[in-house]
This record gives C-alpha cells, sequence and structure tokens, in this order.
C-alpha cells in the first residue's frame, strides 16, 4: 500500500482492493450495464420498434422518454468501467492458473451456457447472431494469451511481428463473431499481458484504448490500487455462473413481462 504525506503533513494512503473487490465492482458495473440496455431499452422504451428518425422524434415529443433515454445512456457508459477490470484480471488468471486447459475449458463452457440468456436479454429471441455473449471474448483472449506465451522470451523482429499477428488474429475474431466488448477485451487483454511489468506504458495504452467506452480509463484507479491479493478463489464459479443467471433473469423479464 503507497504512503504519500498531505500538504498538513497527514498521511495519505492508497486503499488496498484484492481481485475480489475488483470481480465485484466489475459484476455490479456490468449488472448495471445490462440491465440499461434490455430492461430500459428493450422492456421501456422499445427501442427496435423505431427508426433513427422516428426515434429522434419521438424523444423531442415525449419528455418522460427522453429521460428514460439520457438513463438508459448512463448505465452503459457505469458499464464501461468493467472491461478494462475484467481483462486486467484475465490477465492474472492466466498468469496464476494452476491449469490453463481447465481455466479455459471453464470459460468456453459458461460461454456456450451464456448465449441463449445473452439473445433473450438483449434481442428477445432464443437464438440470434447479431451479437455474442462477452464470454465468448473471454475464451478469445485466453487462446491468444496462449499463443503469446509461447513467444515471451523470443525476441527480435520475428518475434514482434509473430505477436502482432497473434493480437490481430484475436481482434478480428471478436470482430467477426460480433462479440460484445469484444475488440477493446482483446486490446486491452494484450497491454496487460505484454507490458505486464511496464506500469507507464500498460498504463497510457490502457487508457487510450478504454476511451473507446468513455467511462473505462476511470478504472484504473482500482486497478492501482490492486494488491495482488486472490482471496474467495473458491468462489470463481459463481462469478462465472452470475453471467448467465442474471442475463437469463433479465431476459425472462423483459420476454415475458415487459414486451
Amino acid at each position: 500500500m503507497d504512503t504519500m504525506m498531505g500538504r498538513r503533513g497527514v498521511a495519505w494512503r492508497t486503499p488496498s482492493v484484492s481481485g475480489f473487490g475488483l470481480k465485484m465492482f466489475a459484476c455490479a458495473a456490468m449488472l448495471i450495464y445490462n440491465i440499461g440496455i434490455s430492461v430500459v431499452e428493450h422492456g421501456l422504451i422499445h427501442l427496435d420498434q423505431y427508426t433513427q428518425q422516428q426515434l429522434s422524434q419521438a424523444l423531442s415529443d415525449n419528455s418522460d422518454l427522453m429521460m428514460l433515454a439520457g438513463v438508459g445512456s448512463v448505465m452503459q457508459m457505469i458499464g464501461g468501467l468493467a472491461v478494462p477490470i475484467f481483462a486486467f484480471l484475465l490477465v492474472e488468471g492466466f498468469r496464476n492458473t494452476s491449469s490453463y486447459k481447465r481455466y479455459l475449458l471453464s470459460v468456453i463452457v459458461f460461454a456456450l451456457i451464456s448465449e441463449v440468456p445473452y439473445d433473450l436479454a438483449m434481442q428477445q429471441s432464443f437464438w440470434d447472431l447479431s451479437s455474442q455473449n462477452a464470454m465468448i471474448g473471454t475464451a478469445i483472449c485466453l487462446l491468444m494469451l496462449y499463443f503469446l506465451d509461447m513467444f515471451k522470451e523470443r525476441k527480435g523482429f520475428m518475434a514482434s511481428w509473430a505477436r502482432f499477428c497473434i493480437v490481430l488474429g484475436a481482434v478480428v475474431w471478436a470482430a467477426l463473431f460480433r462479440v460484445r466488448f469484444g475488440p477493446t477485451m482483446v486490446l486491452l487483454t494484450a497491454v496487460f499481458y505484454l507490458f505486464y511489468a511496464r506500469n507507464v506504458m500498460k498504463t497510457v495504452l490502457g487508457i487510450l484504448i478504454s476511451l473507446i467506452h468513455v467511462t473505462g480509463p476511470l478504472s484504473f484507479y482500482g486497478l492501482w490500487c490492486y494488491d495482488g491479493r486472490t482471496k474467495h478463489e473458491n468462489l470463481k464459479y459463481v462469478f462465472y455462473a452470475f453471467y448467465p443467471l442474471h442475463l437469463l433473469v433479465l431476459g425472462v423479464v423483459v420476454t415475458f413481462f415487459m414486451s
């Protein structure tokens, strides 16, 4: 924990945040984000029923609708706080896992389980290919980290070119699959891994990439306060299960009670 002296000689301490605390915060931000899209945009505003021109006219004519749209936008901005944290924790998990295969398999299984709840919450449909859930992006990132790790001890132009191609390939995958937060998650994960020991470079590049989601750079304060503790590791599957379960609840509420 860093300690600094204030102007009056009072010691100011940086808060200490564990991996568990970061996960809780990121999950809360993600929940708010998904409520903003599912409940506010689809359940209350019924955004899919408007063309862009019709929506603009409806917002100008209805102040309540305008307020709801503003609330939904703010909730999605809050969700942007989760992306850098999940990318950071993914790299930490990759570096410290006792079994990469089990880690990857767990993520893939929950990514597949999450797809129907995700489509239900985001599109009010049991199957929709317009976008894919964020855990598919997590799986892509883990595969990218595996191949990047193969070149971690290598230097020179060819090794750098290989790393570039690996990251580019992961970005293309995420874009082709239309993964939620996909390209941003891939780029942040690559930065956190490739510049793991270079804090200034990691922070600057991470903040620049996180600007895609406006509020993302604010998450770096929490990452700066991370103390390396990984308590409550036995709850990791609870966090995995939280993703499809909260999407399922949102999907059921919006599809069957608000449509």
